[in-house]
């Protein structure tokens, strides 16, 4: 074991960074080792497919800490490295340029990779993946240059960029193998919704296929869809999810499943190892085995996990929560409904601004705020209190979000 307490974080993204600044302000006084495979110093994701593809942000301000504050801090960050080789009985880390660190506490913060396509053509120039800020600035480079964009997915991410690349005058074809964008997260209704948001910015939508596979000589020229459409093209945006990095702790012995498999307070199968963010799949206290793939996530268990390598024995139980900006639409999502039976919509949302609730058995999984703001917190305190809720009042605008989560919050128990 080292002579100084020795902390070592594999993954210098959101969860890394905000882990290695909590030991610092938890009062962790030995060595905190950071290490990124990327160049870049840790910078936030969400920024990636909307402002700063769009060539508006400020880019100083995709950081999460200011150039200076690692080594004010104490904290070794080593960008462009990668830990190899993990064995959890010597408690020891090794990294790609040979050296091996030990180790006390170790958080694995690896993240996720984007998902590859393995059609035909899939190899061919001018096929984007959008995962790193390297990704996000090759592309924001050829959108400039204007032209037709196919993206593939109509996800999260594959909408953001299919808005975006809209925003600065492109051409797009979106094409879904599902019936509405976004339809595993929020169903057929709500999923119309985003049918019509991107078909009013114009937005082609080419729903229920999906692609077979693509042509061109070096470079892509076509996307054949699996109905048998070409659509003439010279840059695809493939965005059709992301696989959580769990090489590292397979190799090493520790379980994995979707994402390296962790307790409620974000520990591994072996003793002093963790692991939080887009890797993790967290037994959460409520909500049963889940990965989340989101910034809040991120932003959130890294912190936690720092606290329980600090010996902290509280559960990590924050309900999942993100946020999507599609031109001129913003919303916020919060809460857990892998399957529901019944959608109730507060408003209209064909007036684009309307509030949605996923509800099972009369409680409340998840809630979404679509152009409505300040009631985010009222929605996570509905879907806690767990009891169920009238429905009627639930898609009444004018029955307090507040009151329908008082009476089942006072009536549990102590």
């Amino acid at each position: 074991m080292p002579s100084e307490p020795t902390f070592v974080i594999a993954g210098a993204g959101l969860a890394g960074a905000k882990a290695a600044e909590t030991l610092r302000t938890d009062g962790f006084e030995g060595r905190v080792v950071l290490i990124g495979a990327e160049f870049e110093r840790p910078y936030e994701r969400p920024p990636l497919s909307k402002d700063h593809l769009r060539g508006e942000d400020d880019v100083e301000g995709l950081y999460v800490h200011p150039p200076g504050f690692y080594a004010e801090h104490a904290i070794e960050l080593r960008t462009g490295s990668q830990v190899t080789s993990l064995d959890p009985g010597r408690r020891r880390v090794a990294l790609d340029d040979g050296e091996q660190l030990a180790y006390d506490a170790l958080l694995l913060a690896t993240g996720a990779d984007a998902r590859r396509l393995t059609i035909a053509g899939a190899d061919l120039d001018g096929i984007h993946y959008l995962r790193t800020l390297a990704d996000s600035d090759a592309l924001r480079e050829r959108l400039r240059r204007g032209g037709h964009l196919v993206v593939v997915g109509a996800g999260w991410l594959g909408s953001e960029v299919a808005a975006s690349a809209r925003t600065l005058g492109c051409e797009v074809t979106m094409v879904e193998p599902l019936s509405v964008p976004l339809q595993r997260v929020v169903g057929r209704e709500v999923g119309a919704v985003f049918t019509a948001l991107h078909a009013d910015h114009g937005v082609r939508l080419l729903l229920d296929r999906g692609v077979a596979r693509f042509e061109g000589a070096g470079r892509v020229q076509r996307v054949v869809t699996t109905d048998g459409e070409a659509i003439e093209t010279e840059l695809v945006v493939v965005a059709v999810g992301a696989q959580p990095r769990t090489g590292l702790a397979a190799a090493a012995g520790l379980a994995v499943g979707d994402g390296i498999l962790v307790d409620e307070r974000l520990q591994t199968s072996a003793p002093g190892v963790f692991a939080a963010g887009d890797v993790a799949a967290h037994q959460h206290p409520a909500l049963g085995r889940l990965r989340v793939e989101h910034w809040h996530n991120a932003l959130e268990q890294g912190q936690a996990a720092a606290r329980s390598m600090l010996g902290a024995t509280a559960a990590y139980a924050r309900l999942p929560y993100f946020f999507s900006d599609q031109y001129d639409a913003g919303l916020e999502y919060a809460g857990h409904a892998p399957s529901w039976d019944r959608v109730v919509l507060r408003g209209d949302p064909a007036a684009g601004a309307f509030l949605a609730f996923w509800c099972s058995e009369g409680r409340v999984l998840a809630g979404m705020n679509f152009n409505v703001w300040d009631v985010t917190d009222d929605i996570q305190a509905l879907i806690a209190a767990g009891g169920p809720v009238d429905e009627r009042r639930l898609a009444d605008p004018d029955t307090p979000l507040a009151e329908l989560a008082a009476p089942t919050l006072t009536t549990k128990e102590p």
